[in-house]
């Protein structure tokens, strides 16, 4: 599955804290789908922290924020209840969203080469194509960008 801008993204569904979450069963028109490395680390925190704050705004804009990570269901469910995020979290231990999405990269960590989720975020629009991308992300300021991305989709 090779997934491009102005393209429509096939139906996918995956583990969430709310139960099975369905691209096509999704609350609201538009999604903003983030993939981030690992619960409970200092870079994730802050970045689920910016889409909780700013997740009124999303909805009010027609749009559902989901985060992904390769964490377990457990884990993740910790890490909302923890954080108090009021948007919900995917599991993706076989990593099938991750390659569909093409973030899974090789990343330096302490001199180590090791395999894993480039910090990415995707928004897909009311017709269910791919808007905007967003990959390789520093937190800071990110949330506000994807935020005016989505105020500007029709």
């Amino acid at each position: 599955m090779s997934i491009t801008i102005g393209k429509k993204v096939p139906d996918f569904q995956a583990a969430s804290t709310s139960g099975t979450f369905k691209l096509s069963k999704r609350a609201q028109p538009k999604l903003v789908l983030y993939f981030y490395p690992k619960d409970s680390t200092p870079g994730c925190t802050t970045e689920g922290g910016d889409f909780r704050d700013h997740h009124a705004e999303f909805l009010e804009a027609g749009c559902e924020v989901v985060g992904v990570s390769r964490d377990s269901l457990k884990s993740h469910e910790n890490f909302r209840s923890k954080q108090g995020y009021t948007f919900h979290l995917l599991s993706d231990p076989e990593e099938a969203l991750c390659e569909a999405f093409g973030v899974m990269k090789m990343k330096n960590m302490y001199g180590k080469q090791v395999r894993g989720i480039e910090r990415s975020t995707f928004l897909i629009d009311a017709q269910g194509k791919l808007a905007q991308e967003w990959r390789g992300v520093k937190v800071p300021g990110h949330v506000a960008e994807v935020l005016a991305a989505v105020k500007a989709l029709a």
